[in-house]
């Protein structure tokens, strides 16, 4: 059976009425990203940080996924599928992912600033005086910029195995994200969902779908679907 890697970003859940950061002159919800995205932003006002992400939580848990999210579903019933996604948000284990990699944390999730244990938030709230069993401060199971990616290795791993790979929703300007494009083996067929136009001249057997993530993917999965059934 063969191995299908999506590689998803923001843009699969801006379709879901999330905004990236990137959606204007560098604001995340009129917000500076190194006022509420960074560990210097924490230490120098945690309270911003956690009231961002508290606002970002709600959102997250009022959103629903998408038809790009339901397209994997199909694709499950037929290959191996890995998820890796840049994005915080559930949509892909809501929309029923089984394999879902999460590269830049869970806003969902907290974590201790002592230990680095994690928790789940219950409610969409998460304050200062909100302590982990021993005692420590909880911060959002988010990794900043400028902080080190823990689950890069296993994604790496999981890409060099790949048949197929899918980019969806993301520019490829996200570090060290996405150097993910260079772990594929150069049999890997990579097929590229972006409205926009993005560099990946490095590589072979490139097809660049410009399309939106909810035109593009489920029409890509019928493809690959009618392609194996044929066989």
């Amino acid at each position: 059976m063969q191995q299908i890697v999506i590689f998803s970003g923001a843009g699969i859940s801006a379709e879901s009425g999330l905004k990236t950061f990137r959606d204007s002159d560098g604001l995340w919800e009129n917000y500076k990203i190194e006022e509420v995205a960074t560990p210097e932003a924490w230490q120098q006002n945690p309270k911003l940080v956690l009231d961002f992400y508290n606002i970002r939580r709600k959102q997250v848990i009022e959103a629903k996924p998408n038809a790009a999210h339901f397209a994997i579903l199909d694709l499950q019933k037929k290959f191996n599928v890995q998820v890796i996604t840049q994005n915080i948000d559930d949509l892909h284990e809501r929309a029923g992912a089984k394999n879902v990699l999460h590269l830049h944390g869970e806003i969902l999730k907290s974590k201790s600033i002592g230990t680095d244990a994690t928790y789940p938030i219950t409610g969409h709230e998460l304050n200062l005086g909100d302590l982990c069993k021993d005692g420590h401060q909880l911060r959002p199971d988010v990794v900043w910029f400028g902080e080190y990616v823990p689950n890069m290795t296993i994604a790496a791993e999981i890409c060099e195995k790949a048949d197929i790979l899918i980019v969806v929703g993301t520019s490829l300007n996200v570090y060290p994200a996405a150097n993910l494009v260079d772990c594929v083996n150069n049999n890997c067929k990579i097929f590229l969902i972006d409205p926009k136009d993005v560099s990946l001249w490095k590589r072979k057997n490139v097809t660049h779908l410009k399309q939106n993530a909810c035109e593009g993917l489920p029409a890509l999965v019928k493809e690959l679907l009618e392609k194996e059934k044929a066989f």
